[in-house]
């Protein structure tokens, strides 16, 4: 069986991280409430609290090195019900991901090709015209790395770790070149002169974190596939959310260098076209390239992990028992395919909706730390590892209260509570079928 290197776990989490919101956020959210300096604070805060967060998916590395993560990790410290309730949070967090990535490839491709892209107009959802094209192309992406996940880990690994390169290597690149030819004048008048630190703006930023870093926590789904011991694995998911945090905070300043806050609201898409204003189509053709590597890493890095929950689910007998059964290249197939067909779903719903949920999934994915950091306080043997997860426990809390805490600058919107409702209902209903159809020899 193949074995992760040290390589493919920092493309894996790199890769997770960084997708389309990172590309789009710097002109449809960042710069217009938090400018340049504000985000970049957020963002270093917002990784810091995840740096702690991992210290308690290290102690849980360490006493649970078990596909499912969290899921398994839970259940087996506190019962089959908190189990569930970590397993069925990050499920919907890791399949809706996969649907979104696949559905801004469509996009990816109209910044390529413009609007010739879209063919057969059928419907709009929430204002969002659907046409057959986008479906077809959505669909195809999808089905092209469930298949390559098919296949096994070496394939996956192997193009996941081309894709973060292409995607590093030509942001970086283009930074540096921007930085010596821009006049960087107006950026300074625009957002440094004057600069005071606001604390409002910089929690809108921390709020969406547990949505932005997600893919930190894809490492515990494949602790089985590892190569080397968990306290390498711990400095290496580090490692892929320090890169990600100073991806999102170059991708805001490279748009920031040409546009203020209220002149992006008028452009299609403020860091592509910042970009070409400054290094033409070749620049912008790089940070397609860029952004196209970012976009299918998601797709492979969270089929990948939804797969592998999936199968945890159904050994604990919560989902039918076929997700279980692996392939001749150990991959657990049926989980694939069943990842495939709920993501297929996404490109028929319009980006809208898609983007409600993924929104939603900010506060599911910080129940997930928060269970694991609480959980690793008791398991912890030395004290250092309880004070971390602790620290990381609180840091959990604190995302809770911005996404759900009336008033908060990061509180999540009417239709995300309607679809955090939905998704807890529906929740309920498979763990009542679940324990109803459990039986003895089954029981634990």
């Amino acid at each position: 069986m193949h074995r992760l290197r040290r390589i493919d776990v920092i493309a894996l989490v790199v890769g997770s991280i960084i997708g389309w919101g990172s590309f789009t956020l710097p002109g449809t959210r960042f710069l217009q409430n938090s400018g340049v300096i504000d985000t970049a604070i957020g963002l270093g805060i917002g990784a810091l609290a995840v740096v702690f967060i991992q210290a308690g998916y290290h102690v849980m590395l360490e006493h649970h090195p078990d596909e499912g993560g969290e899921f398994g990790y839970a259940h087996r410290h506190l019962g089959r019900t908190h189990g569930f309730i970590v397993g069925w949070s990050l499920l919907l967090a890791y399949i809706s991901l996969v649907g979104l990535n696949g559905t801004a490839f469509v996009l990816v491709l109209k910044r390529i090709f413009g609007d010739a892209v879209s063919v057969g107009y059928l419907y709009s959802v929430a204002g969002y015209p659907v046409y057959v094209s986008d479906i077809v192309i959505a669909s195809a992406i999808m089905i092209v790395f469930a298949w390559l996940n098919i296949r096994g880990l070496r394939g996956s690994a192997r193009i996941q770790n081309l894709l973060v390169l292409a995607l590093v290597g030509n942001v970086v690149a283009l930074f540096v070149l921007m930085l010596i030819l821009v006049n960087l004048e107006p950026f300074t008048a625009t957002y440094v002169a004057g600069w005071a630190v606001s604390w409002p703006r910089i929690a809108s930023v921390v709020a969406i974190v547990p949505f932005l870093f997600v893919g930190f926590d894809v490492i515990p789904q494949v602790s089985r596939d590892l190569g080397f011991e968990p306290a390498r694995a711990t400095r290496l998911a580090v490692v892929g959310i320090i890169v990600g945090a100073l991806l999102y905070a170059t991708l805001n300043t490279m748009t920031g260098l040409i546009f203020s806050p209220s002149e992006v609201d008028g452009v299609d898409w403020p860091t592509g076209a910042a970009v070409q204003a400054v290094l033409g189509p070749v620049g912008l053709g790089a940070l397609t390239v860029a952004l196209a590597g970012a976009v299918l890493g998601g797709i492979n890095a969270f089929t990948l992990a939804s797969s592998k929950l999936i199968a945890s689910l159904s050994r604990h007998r919560f989902l039918p028992a076929v997700f279980e059964r692996r392939n001749d290249a150990g991959v657990f197939h049926a989980a694939v395919w069943f990842v495939l067909a709920i993501s297929l779903v996404a490109p028929w719903a319009g980006r809208e909706v898609v983007n409600y949920i993924v929104n939603m999934c900010s506060a599911l994915t910080a129940v997930a730390y928060l269970y694991t950091c609480a959980i690793s306080v008791g398991v912890a043997e030395k004290g250092r590892a309880k004070a971390l997860s602790a620290v990381g426990a609180l840091a959990a809390l604190g995302f809770l209260g911005l996404l759900l805490t009336p008033e908060s600058p990061g509180q999540l919107g009417t239709l995300e509570f309607v679809a955090l409702g939905i998704w807890v209902a529906a929740g309920a209903v498979v763990f009542l079928v679940a324990t109803v159809r459990r039986t003895p020899s089954t029981a634990e």
